[in-house]
């Protein structure tokens, strides 16, 4: 049997992890062992981190367009409601940006849904 060294995918191997781990402290950064724990970990917050990205756009959006709600002296559960009952195909982040930016067109899409 023939002896293989694999050096070189060895050597691109840790360099890709090192260049991964680019940035942090200490020898997070220069460790091949401790570069590869440091970069899984933070892969770990990151996918994390999308997820939660996602809820906290919602609240934001819900929050917005409670708050425009109230301003016309409704409530967003009943509203809410409403346009689900009136099929209408507006989602939390369009309403949130119609409520922010355009309030006159905001209190027209309540209406509609009222009726």
């Amino acid at each position: 049997m023939v002896r293989v060294k694999g050096g070189t995918a060895a050597h691109a191997r840790h360099k890709k992890v090192r260049d991964a781990a680019k940035g942090y402290r200490g020898k997070n950064r220069t460790t091949f062992r401790l570069a590869k724990q440091a970069t899984m970990k933070a892969g770990m917050h990151a996918y994390v981190g999308r997820k939660l990205k996602k809820r906290v756009f919602r609240r934001l959006w819900i929050s917005r367009i409670s708050a425009a709600l109230r301003n016309i002296g409704e409530r967003y559960s009943e509203i809410k409601n409403k346009w689900l009952h009136a099929k209408m195909d507006v989602d939390r982040k369009a309403l949130s940006e119609l409520a922010v930016n355009y309030p006159k067109v905001f209190e027209k899409v309540v209406k509609v849904a009222k009726k």
